[in-house]
């Protein structure tokens, strides 16, 4: 199994766990709050709010990947989303090693 699969099974779980967040509104303020630990931007996403979750995850710290589309994230969860926040440090940090 190569890496995108196993990260894209990796959020399925943490969604089970209910360890995400979703939503731009929610993952601003859970980022503002130090709540997201990792965050998923989807390539395809609009470029202004890449631009600005990646700047505000920088300034807070806050990991980002931005190589899984909208269509492999919405598989992943069940939903269709563009972002996802990872709300518990030991699944953002494994998503580190595996990413």
């Amino acid at each position: 199994m190569d890496n995108k699969q196993s990260v894209l099974n990796f959020l399925g779980i943490a969604k089970r766990a209910g360890k995400i967040v979703t939503g731009q509104d929610i993952i601003l303020s859970n980022i503002k709050k130090n709540k997201v630990y990792f965050l998923f931007i989807a390539k395809d996403s609009g470029q202004s709010t890449i631009k600005k979750f990646n700047d505000k995850a920088k300034f807070y710290q806050v990991p980002v990947n931005n190589n899984l589309s909208k269509d492999e994230i919405s598989s992943a969860i069940g939903a269709q989303r563009t972002m996802i926040g990872i709300t518990d440090r030991k699944m953002s940090q494994k998503l580190s090693e595996i990413v």
